[in-house]
């Protein structure tokens, strides 16, 4: 719960930038449902608005969710034995914040035949979360003053998640070559650094986590 209060801004912030980019209120709040994710949501709004050919949307839309590819392997471990159309529902309901407070606990606590119920519960409340903010983005965000930078709550959401798992050295290295490598291969195009700098954040944290395991 105490994530919406970096999401809920998130999800006015793209409600007004939906309609502001030229999508009708019903495609703002399809993109919403049906998409469900919040940051490849902006760039097909972009897109969108500078009349950008549907290929090359969908393309860098994919791009941008490749991240859930990781984020599927690293559940698959605790998720692999359920029928297929619990992880169906499961990868549906699936955001950067469901992943780290679901994984977390499943990574923590024993592992049980019903502890799937924890990333059920975490996708239902962030997606109807996201979809009331969109909503309300849609219809009365215009009232919203622009001092306020809702845009500034997207990183600070991102932050707060991945703050509370840094726990060693091997995720401290993750985090800050990950951050680092953002930062170099931010002019990427297609938002290729998103999959790139965690890739190459990855890389490092096993090779120095290896490395430890070698020397004790």
């Amino acid at each position: 719960m105490p994530l919406q209060i970096g999401v809920f801004p998130f999800g006015l912030a793209f409600g007004i930038l939906g309609v502001e980019s030229g999508l009708s209120q019903l495609q703002t709040l399809l993109l919403s449902s049906i998409v469900f994710a919040g940051a490849s949501q902006i760039v097909f709004a972009q897109l969108t608005s500078t009349m950008t050919p549907a290929s090359i949307i969908i393309g860098t839309v994919g791009i941008v969710n490749l991240r859930h590819v990781l984020y599927g392997i690293s559940l698959s471990e605790y998720l692999r034995d359920l029928p297929l159309r619990w992880r169906l529902v499961l990868a549906y309901l699936i955001t950067d914040e469901s992943f780290a407070v679901s994984y977390k606990r499943f990574s923590e606590e024993k592992k049980t035949t019903s502890m799937h119920y924890h990333l059920l519960g975490s996708g239902l409340t962030l997606w109807f979360s996201w979809q009331i903010a969109t909503f309300l983005g849609i219809f009365v965000g215009h009232f919203v003053p622009e001092s306020l930078n809702l845009e500034f709550a997207i990183p600070l959401t991102f932050i707060a998640i991945i703050a509370i798992s840094i726990k060693d050295k091997p995720r401290l290295t993750v985090f800050l070559i990950s951050a680092l490598m953002a930062i170099i291969l931010k002019d990427l195009p297609w938002n290729l650094w998103i999959i790139g700098s965690a890739l190459i954040a990855i890389s490092a944290g096993v090779l120095f986590s290896n490395l430890r395991k070698r020397t004790q």
